[in-house]
């Protein structure tokens, strides 16, 4: 292949971008090492996607975004990971994200330092591109190794017996209906989710090209595709129907038992109860005729509607009886490699916070320490003046963290009090305390990325 070797190993692998001509090969290695059923079961939908990248115009990644690890005496792929760039924002300040996929390597050449390997490259080519935070999903502990700490809520919801849906009854017509989504409805579609953001602090922005990317290019065999659906009036006596009032997205296929719904939002003003019922007989509906994701003739049949919007939604008062279980919320990793850099960055998200709080107004230094590094913020009437790395000797610091649990606090993931109480080298002064609350409180988090 044609390409740039960036790293040889000294077994003699060799590291690479990746290139047009590797497709197939990266298809069939990532559908096979990432399927959950084993090597010799490769996951189709793992497959579909790399295909997507490898082949289809994305708003935001390339090809040589891949990186490949090849042994040449086979001239296979032993390894292989890749990073999409993204944009998240913090209480409405946007800023750089990497994002890491399709993580994987050969059974027969694990235990080598090839994805440690690839995560320094991967890591150098995002900061070149202005990245503040890196995120992944994965197993647990394993990016731990690489600089990452769990740090953000990952799904978690509501899910219940599709016979608990509530029935229409006899002779009633449906208030509301849905119909999927055209490309002439993602203005409203992504108003319609920008109005969701304003209920958590962290979410990932997607621009015109990226809903574009995933209502029209991404297909629909793809692992990440979901089917994208606009919420509408029905047309009842006289009264026109067609008027949106919401936005669903909800699985292509099933997972198990269960018709997963991945976002769902309505415009100020709608009742959620009102519209909820209708769409859930919608789904039940789309859960009976959708196929399970592995279309096995063991495959189990649908009974099982499931609400993954994260820990917090409007939408789980309204159906407390229907969708009775709760799903707990897994997590993001996540990585800030120079943290002064990302609290000046988020600056005026923090000096909202302050100025909502009893310390509005506030003069005087903040110092969080690390333990073998540490950040100093410098406040002036309620400003946050300056941010500087800072060194903490013994027990110096209003605050202190060890390892990374203070990204558990930047991103709302914990409250000072619970990693009070569960690290015993976690420690504030009362001062510190009150501004570590009002600038860093608890607050759930929900992330829909397109892939």
């Amino acid at each position: 292949m044609n390409s740039k070797v960036l790293h040889v190993f000294e077994d003699g692998l060799v590291m690479r971008c990746a290139v047009p001509g590797d497709t197939e090969a990266l298809v069939e290695f990532n559908a096979r090492v990432h399927s959950d059923r084993g090597w010799d079961s490769p996951d189709l939908g793992v497959g579909a996607w790399v295909r997507d990248l490898m082949t289809k115009p994305h708003p935001t990644f390339s090809v040589d975004d891949f990186l490949v690890v090849e042994d040449p005496d086979t001239g296979e792929i032993v390894s292989s990971t890749n990073l999409i760039p993204q944009t998240w924002s913090y209480d409405r300040v946007e800023f750089g994200v990497g994002r890491p996929e399709l993580v994987g390597t050969h059974p027969d050449y694990r235990r080598r330092g090839l994805v440690r390997a690839q995560f320094d490259v991967l890591h150098r080519w995002s900061a070149a591109r202005g990245h503040k935070v890196q995120v992944i999903t994965g197993i647990p502990y394993y990016y731990r190794q690489f600089g990452y700490e769990m740090g953000l809520n990952l799904h978690g919801g509501r899910r219940g017996p599709a016979a608990y849906v509530p029935s229409l009854g006899e002779g009633k017509a449906e208030s509301y209906t849905v119909r999927p989504a055209q490309v002439d409805d993602l203005d409203f579609v992504a108003e319609c989710v920008s109005e969701g953001h304003k209920r958590q602090p962290i979410n990932c922005i997607r621009d015109s090209a990226l809903w574009r990317y995933q209502l029209e290019v991404q297909s629909s065999e793809s692992a990440p595709a979901v089917i994208m659906s606009l919420i509408e009036t029905a047309p009842l006596d006289d009264a026109p129907g067609g008027k949106p009032v919401g936005f669903l997205a909800h699985g292509v296929v099933r997972w198990g038992r269960s018709l997963a719904v991945i976002s769902y939002e309505l415009k100020p003003g709608v009742s959620w109860w009102a519209v909820t019922p209708p769409v859930l007989r919608y789904l039940k509906a789309q859960g009976e005729a959708r196929a399970c994701y592995y279309d096995a003739p063991d495959a189990p049949a649908f009974d099982t509607l499931l609400f993954s919007l994260g820990a917090e939604h409007p939408s789980y008062s309204v159906v407390a009886e229907w969708l009775p279980k709760v799903d707990d919320p897994y997590a993001w990793f996540v990585r800030v490699d120079d943290i002064p850099d990302f609290l000046r960055t988020i600056a005026p998200a923090l000096e909202v916070r302050l100025a909502s709080s009893v310390m509005v107004g506030h003069t005087g230094e903040l110092t969080l320490s690390f333990y073998r590094s540490g950040v100093k913020l410098s406040f002036e009437q309620g400003r946050l003046a300056a941010v500087e790395p800072w060194m903490p000797s013994g027990d110096e610091g209003m605050g202190r963290f060890p390892d990374l649990t203070f990204l558990q606090l930047l991103f709302g993931y914990r409250s000072l009090s619970e990693l009070d109480m569960a690290y015993a080298d976690c420690f504030a002064t009362l001062e510190g305390r009150l501004l570590l609350n009002a600038i860093f409180p608890k607050q759930a988090s929900e992330i829909w990325c397109v892939a």
